[in-house]
């Protein structure tokens, strides 16, 4: 395996960040003993960049490229967004309706699995209609409380290390 270079991030399956390497997962580090990769960092993850600075804290996150493109919101390096629960408002649904139908046949069933449970002789449970009809659109309200769902693409977990030390890169 080629020499890294300073600050190159990797996924890593082990259950240990090897040598010359350190976790992702917002740790603050001495610039005493870190100055080249305090020079490429700054305090971009942390840090009060005297004597610390953070590095990059991948826990919980995917990693997502720097920058803007045609139709997408500009990222800074750095910057944190989404969420791991999201609360939809009424506005965010997609527009949609619920039909509910009624008729005039018989609640006479004992077992009723699709069917209205038995009334008992001489109650009604409707109206006498010859047909079946719509009720009104009040019939069914709104519903969904304002919690939050899981807002989480399946994932398998891996660290991302970060090197410590290699070869200092160069700008073009």
């Amino acid at each position: 395996m080629s020499e890294p270079f300073v600050g190159e991030i990797r996924m890593f399956a082990g259950n240990f960040a090897p040598r010359g390497w350190a976790y992702c997962d917002g740790q603050l580090l001495a610039v005493s003993q870190n100055d080249a990769l305090f020079s490429l960092l700054g305090t971009i993850y942390g840090g009060d960049g005297r004597t610390t600075f953070g590095l990059p804290d991948m826990r919980g996150r995917i990693p997502l490229h720097a920058g803007t493109g045609p139709g997408l919101s500009p990222r800074r390096l750095g910057s944190k967004s989404g969420s791991e629960k999201e609360t939809l408002t009424v506005n965010q649904l997609a527009s949609h309706s619920h039909g509910f139908n009624a008729n005039t046949g018989l609640a006479d069933q004992t077992s009723p699995a699709t069917h209205v449970p038995a009334a008992g002789a001489g109650v009604s449970f409707y109206a006498d209609a010859s047909q079946d009809i719509s009720m009104a659109q009040d019939m069914i309200s709104n519903s969904g409380g304002s919690r939050s769902h899981t807002n989480l693409m399946p994932t398998i977990c891996v660290h991302f290390i970060i090197a410590l030390y290699g070869v200092y890169p160069s700008r073009h």
